[in-house]
């Protein structure tokens, strides 16, 4: 197998030893996979290359649309060589944030049993309730700073930028931070002001760096909202093209439960494998919705 981590960060002022950590999960977890590197570092220019040793480089980014701009320079870097990977993996450098045992299950034969398959691989959050984005419903998503899918999936998508035109969302008030006409409903906005400044979104966890809004603060609340939306749409227009969702934890509880050599059957709903992967469980009340 053979992959190509492809690891955003802006300087390494905040998460220092990020790409270290994620060199060691590959040498414990998954020793036998060829694994090429492309750090991508946002606060450098486009034009920076820096050969870090063989088959890693360093990269100059884009900051503009945070970790999905910079993706987009690191798909133009290796061009058509990304067809050389049987996977891809995006990684940002605050991978380890919040919720992170599903990491530990990362491993060879777990990834195998998706290889050939229009399948992207890593945590599934989800919201309470459907929002609306767009005019598309969505509920659920993968945390996108450790997934893993095909390079054609991913070339497929185009850009990963979903969210360019911010001006649409933000009416620039921190006392009503969303348009009125802004192209998402009521629950979505109350989810991200909830997430970003409150208590969570009714699910007993609250961001780590949460904060106050106030005019101050609001050029990074935007920042970050869209960082959200950009994050929960690329999961929408992954399922869009024909590329299923996977959550890690139950993909590994998969393998574990299934004969040796047993190839994966059909990938069920994001409900069955939120419900039935093998810890940190979600509510069955969420088969019902």
């Amino acid at each position: 197998m053979r992959i190509v981590t492809l690891q955003v960060r802006h300087d390494t002022a905040k998460y220092a030893n990020a790409t270290g950590e994620c060199d060691g999960l590959f040498a414990l977890q998954l020793p036998g996979v060829a694994r090429d590197l492309v750090l991508i570092d946002n606060a450098l220019p486009k034009h920076y290359e820096e050969r870090l040793g063989p088959g890693r480089v360093l990269i100059g980014g884009s900051n503009a649309h945070w970790e999905f701009s910079g993706w987009d320079c690191g798909i133009a870097y290796l061009g058509r060589r990304i067809y050389d990977y049987d996977l891809v993996h995006l990684a940002t450098s605050a991978f380890r944030a919040l919720y992170v045992r599903y990491l530990d299950r990362f491993d060879a034969d777990m990834l195998g049993a998706v290889l050939g398959r229009g399948a992207a691989v890593g945590h599934i959050d989800y919201f309470n309730e459907r929002v609306i984005l767009r005019g598309r419903s969505l509920q659920s998503w993968i945390r996108s700073s450790f997934m893993f899918l095909p390079p054609a999936e991913l070339r497929l998508l185009g850009s990963l930028v979903s969210i360019d035109d911010q001006a649409s969302f933000f009416s620039g008030n921190p006392d009503a931070p969303f348009r009125s006409s802004a192209p998402l409903s009521a629950n979505y906005q109350k989810y991200i002001l909830d997430w970003l400044t409150g208590s969570g979104t009714g699910q007993g966890v609250e961001w780590h760096s949460r904060f106050g809004l106030t005019p101050e603060s609001l050029a990074f609340f935007e920042a970050k909202a869209a960082a959200i939306l950009n994050e929960q749409m690329l999961s929408v227009r992954l399922r869009a093209q024909g590329c299923a969702l996977v959550d890690a934890t139950w993909l590994a509880t998969r393998r574990i439960r299934s004969p040796a050599g047993h190839p994966l059957d059909a990938i069920p709903s994001w409900r069955r494998q939120v419900t039935t992967r093998d810890t940190d469980a979600a509510p069955q009340c969420l088969m019902a919705k």
